[in-house]
């Protein structure tokens, strides 16, 4: 086990690129991320736990409902992508709850609906163009609803259902022109949506703009979009991976299981 954990995170501390890496490993504290940026993941609502059972090593984060970690905007700055830009967002991830009242759910991002401050966000079940329960990439220029509507509908959202109670792999990218959904190491591919084209500099929240958030954002004035279940592990990388390092990475982390 020890020695698979620790090829699991050469899998991902090896890709060039990398922002930060959280593996949830931590015996107390905030998680840290590796990588070029050091970041502390502040836990809200109470402490979060550990399960034992894990992908980076013996444990991961159980999130419960109504829980979520935050980092301020002014202590994340690499993690501020806006403008003509390009990033990767993975997850690993075990869902937990009843398939038919889990609700939109937000695993990782710089998203605040309440103050129109939307920049980026991998979602789950985001259940706008027909969806649910796919993994989900939105993406906003304006910060606020899209032109026309009364939310955002700007998203790359695949075309398979991620299942409860078994791990998996997500991986939002964005090249400044398409956005993409990725589920255990392959482009989720639907027609229209994924991937999804937006030539667009995305929103830009200066100084006041949204914090980063994990399995939950701001929407209607409070934090919600909650995600319930496990985390095993969340990176953010500075630039699109290709679809072999996607493939690779999936392989190499929940390909044997």
């Amino acid at each position: 086990m020890m020695l698979a954990a620790e090829q699991a995170k050469q899998s991902v501390l090896s890709v060039p690129g990398l922002v930060c890496f959280w593996d949830f490993q931590e015996a107390d504290g905030p998680p840290v991320s590796q990588g070029e940026a050091r970041y502390l993941l502040q836990e809200q609502n109470g402490p979060i736990a550990k399960e034992h059972e894990g992908v980076f090593g013996p444990v991961s984060a159980r999130i419960r409902e109504g829980q979520w970690y935050r980092i301020a905007r002014a202590d994340c700055p690499a993690l501020d992508f806006h403008g003509r830009t390009a990033f990767s967002v993975c997850a690993w991830l075990k869902r937990s709850g009843d398939p038919e009242s889990r609700k939109c759910e937000a695993v990782a991002g710089i998203w605040n609906e309440t103050e129109k401050k939307r920049q980026y966000c991998l979602f789950l079940n985001l259940r706008i163009w027909e969806s649910a329960q796919q993994v989900c990439g939105h993406v906003s220029a304006e910060g606020g609803p899209t032109p026309g509507y009364p939310y955002c509908m700007t998203s790359a959202i695949g075309q398979t259902p991620v299942s409860f109670e078994e791990w998996h792999f997500a991986v939002f990218t964005y090249d400044g022109e398409y956005a993409r959904v990725y589920l255990d190491g392959r482009l989720d591919a639907r027609e229209n949506y994924n991937p999804f084209p937006y030539p667009k500099p995305l929103y830009d929240g200066g100084a006041e703009g949204a914090d980063f958030t994990v399995a939950a954002v701001n929407r209607s004035g409070e934090m919600g979009n909650f995600y319930k279940g496990l985390i095993g592990g969340l990176a953010v990388y500075k630039r699109c991976l290709t679809d072999d390092e996607i493939a690779a990475m999936h392989q190499a982390t929940l390909g044997k299981r």
